[in-house]
Formats: structure tokens, sequence, C-alpha cells
């Protein structure tokens, strides 16, 4: 995945989005469990402390926050203790409460989680999900009109609790979409067709099911049918999440599955906030939807390792992408058998292999693009480099400057670089005829007769190529210039 820059978070700052949806509070009872109650088979939880967090739609607006962006949520809640602990619970995340208004008719949703030993034991739900009367449809229409002329985009988080009616749906993606915004929809219900002309929706695969009538556990029936909803709503895209198993994003050029990344589930309360609000940011920030995915996919594997309703921040999606770019590196970097194992993989999928080898000791331009020109000669690039007892042997002992870990890992962190395997042979031709590639390369100041190898690769119709070099560009011109020696 292409990282993501700490610039591009910093120019969120900038952007604005506006949620509207069913806002709640989320209340966690922590404790212990030590024994089994006596009056019944379930676990005593001695209390130990009581926490509160803004949810919902308003946790979403938590997630956009903590990502650097601007927020105004929109919604409703009851006149009661409920609304003063959300919006306490908002002041402390530091968000605004001037678009929530109180509707006479309802109370503020409360959910209640009971953890022992930092697992949830159950769940109380506080609520009444009905609709939101046509009056106060139309005081949330006006109010959040008002915001989108001035936004980047608009998120409808739907909890089903009856604020994002069919009809206000409708009316707040016209206003959106006459204003020139994307539209991100977490939705819920049976019926999608009011999130119609949206930029894209994040159904889990419980939700797609019930709105498709496909049956969940048919995941390829899920995607056809997910597919299908898209092009009939006329969205850009549908992103389907699969929890542990990660997510399919479809879109009209087709559909990409994404694996998860969740190091250890604690709790999967808010990583569908999570994701919705990482894609609003992807999207304003101006990373296209695949990579906009893959950065969505991650932050909620980040969350879903917290206990408690946890927002992502900035800082930590940014030190995953560290951590993530750091390994994928690291991965480059095989030894001969798993090389070979990979090697045998791209070519049963149809990818050419190319295959060079060198010291690559202070890597230099001459290199990158003698290496950038190699692997255009397929669609796969292993690098054979040379251990330090073979460069030692090569080049004398004064060589190599760097050492074989070091090499290997700055090899490795090069975009045309797909492998690098280490030998300690004067020559590659062990090497080769273990991976077998099907082009070997070497450099144009080689007759194709000196080549190790081709001879081997041509056997077993590859090809040899000699590719062109940076003139005056060598290392051991470098080493002399850094002696004074030139």
């Amino acid at each position: 995945m292409a990282l993501v820059s700490a610039e591009a978070f910093a120019g969120l700052t900038a952007r604005k989005i506006v949620v509207v949806g069913d806002l709640m509070l989320d209340r966690f009872l922590w404790g212990q469990v030590r024994r089994v109650s006596p009056e019944a088979p379930v676990p005593i939880v001695d209390l130990e402390r009581e926490t509160r967090s803004a949810g919902g739609a308003a946790n979403v607006a938590r997630n956009l926050s903590g990502l650097g962006l601007q927020v105004d949520l929109v919604g409703v809640t009851g006149a009661d203790t409920g609304r003063d602990l959300l919006l306490a619970a908002l002041t402390a995340a530091d968000l605004d409460s001037d678009g929530i208004l109180i509707a006479q008719d309802r109370g503020t949703t409360v959910k209640t989680r009971v953890l022992g030993n930092r697992r949830q034991l159950i769940r109380i739900d506080e609520e009444r999900a009905v609709p939101l009367s046509q009056r106060d449809q139309e005081r949330l229409l006006t109010v959040a009109t008002v915001r989108l002329a001035q936004a980047d985009a608009l998120l409808l988080s739907d909890y089903a609790k009856g604020v994002l009616t069919t009809d206000l749906c409708r009316a707040l993606i016209e206003s959106a979409r006459n204003c020139g915004l994307p539209v991100l929809v977490d939705p819920k219900g049976k019926d999608f067709s009011r999130y119609a002309g949206a930029t894209l929706i994040t159904p889990n695969r419980d939700e797609l099911a019930l709105a498709t009538g496909v049956a969940a556990q048919d995941l390829d029936a899920l995607v056809a049918a997910g597919s299908a909803m898209r092009e009939a709503l006329n969205l850009e895209s549908l992103v389907l999440t699969l929890s542990e198993q990660g997510l399919v994003l479809i879109g009209p050029d087709g559909n990409q599955r994404l694996p998860a990344v969740a190091r250890e589930v604690y709790e999967v309360s808010g990583a569908g906030d999570t994701l919705i609000a990482t894609f609003a940011a992807g999207l304003v920030a101006g990373l296209g939807q695949v990579a906009t995915a893959r950065l969505a996919n991650l932050a909620a594997g980040i969350v879903v390792g917290k206990v408690g309703t946890a927002p992502i921040t900035a800082r930590e999606l940014l030190a995953a992408l560290g951590e993530q770019a750091a390994g994928e590196q690291a991965a480059k970097i095989r030894d001969v058998e798993e090389a070979r194992a990979q090697v045998h993989r791209w070519q049963a999928a149809g990818e050419r292999v190319v295959f060079t080898n060198g010291c690559f000791d202070l890597l230099h331009v001459g290199h990158v693009t003698y290496l950038e020109r190699a692997r255009r000669y397929g669609r796969r690039l292993v690098v054979g480099l040379n251990t330090d007892v073979s460069v030692r042997r090569l080049k004398g002992p004064g060589r190599p400057l760097m050492g074989q870990e070091d090499r290997a890992r700055v090899l490795a962190a090069l975009a045309a670089v797909d492998a690098v395997v280490l030998f300690d042979q004067d020559t590659p031709s062990a090497l080769i005829e273990r991976l077998r590639p099907d082009v070997l390369a070497k450099g144009a100041d080689y007759r194709k007769e000196e080549v190790v190898g081709a001879a081997e690769v041509e056997s077993w119709g590859g090809r040899v190529v000699l590719v062109p070099l940076v003139e005056d560009r060598s290392t051991t011109d470098i080493i002399a210039r850094m002696k004074g020696d030139s």
C-alpha cells in the first residue's frame, strides 16, 4: 500500500464533514470476575469503575476529529440525563453540539456494556427506535443543509433508531449532491433504496444479507448481490465489511478483497464507525478508493484491538502505516526456499519473473535505474544479493562498505524490487537454477556469453536480456571521489 504522509493528514484540518445520524451514549461498567453467582449460572462482576463516551453517529464524529477533520454533528436526543451526559462526552472530545436538537417524544439512546476481566459480558439498551416526527425531520434537514454549504462531505450514520427516515435520507443526499459533495453511508435496515445516489455505503455481511435476501454465509452470492445493488442504486462503490475477514471493495472496475489487519480483537463496537470515518478522510484528502479502502481497513484493525468504544487518531494510523511499510519491506527479504516457493506462485498466476544479481554496495542512481529497467522485462523482479563474505572475495578486504542486512533492506525498500535473496557463492548459478526465473537480466557492459546462468535459463525456455546502464555511475568511482583520488 502506498504510504500516506503526515502532510496529508495535516491537510485534513481545513476539511469539514457533516455527520447526520443516530446519536447515543455508550456506558461501560468495568470490573473483575472471580466467582459465579449461587443464584444462577452467571458471573459476578465486582464493579471497579464506570466510563462514558459518545457513541453511534457521535462516535463517527470522534473518529473524524481524531483524524484531524472539522466536524459538524447533527442529530437529536431526548430532554433527559442521557443528553446531559452525551453533551459532556462531546465537550470532552472537543466536539461542538450546536447541531444536536431535542426531540420531545423520545429519550436519549443509551447502551450499557458490562465488562468483566476486560471482556464484554452483557449489553443493556435503553432506546425508543421509532421514526422521527415530520416536524423534527424538517428541523434536522434545515440544520444540516445550512452546514452542507460550508462542508466537504456528508456522512450518514444509520443505526436504525428512527432518525434517518427514507424522506430525510433522500433529502439530505439530494442537498449534498447539489453542493457537489460526496456522500458516505453506514446503512441499516431492509430497504437500502433510501441511500440511492450516495457515493458509497458500507454494510456488513448481515446487513447486506438482510437487504438483498442472500444468505450471509454465501460470500460469492453476497458480493454478486452487492454489485447488482451498487448499479441499481447508482452508487460509486459498495464496501462489504467482513469483520475478522476484512472487507470487499465493490466498484465500477471490479471487486477487491482486502484481508483483515487486526492483531487481537478485544471489542468490535465502534469498528464500523472508524471504518467509514477513515473512508471519508481518505476521500476528502484525494486518495483513490482502493488506497482509502486499505487505509480504512487498517484503521478498523487498530480500534478492535482496544477495549471499549475508542476512536482512531492520525498519530496511531501513521504509526501503523510505518510499521506496515517496514514489515512489507522486511517480508521481501527471503531465503532460497521461500523465494523459490514465491517465484512458483507468481509464475502459476501467469506473472513473468525477472532475476538479476549483484553486490549493490553503496546504492546509487545507476543501480536504481538499472533495477527499474530490468523489472520492465517482466512482472516481478528478484534480486540475488552477494553476502558480505562473497563481496570480500570478489572486491577485496575493504568491501562491502555496507553490511548485507543493510544492503538487503535498502533494496527491499525499492518499489521495483519484489524479493531479495542472499547467496554466499561467487556466482549466482546455483541460485538461478533453484529459482528458474523466466528472464535473466544483466548490465549491457556484459556480453551474453559472459552472463552466468544464461545457458540454463534458455534451456527451460527463458530469456536473457542485457539492460542499458547509466553512464559514469559506479560504486568504485564514488568511493574514489570520497577518498579524493579522482
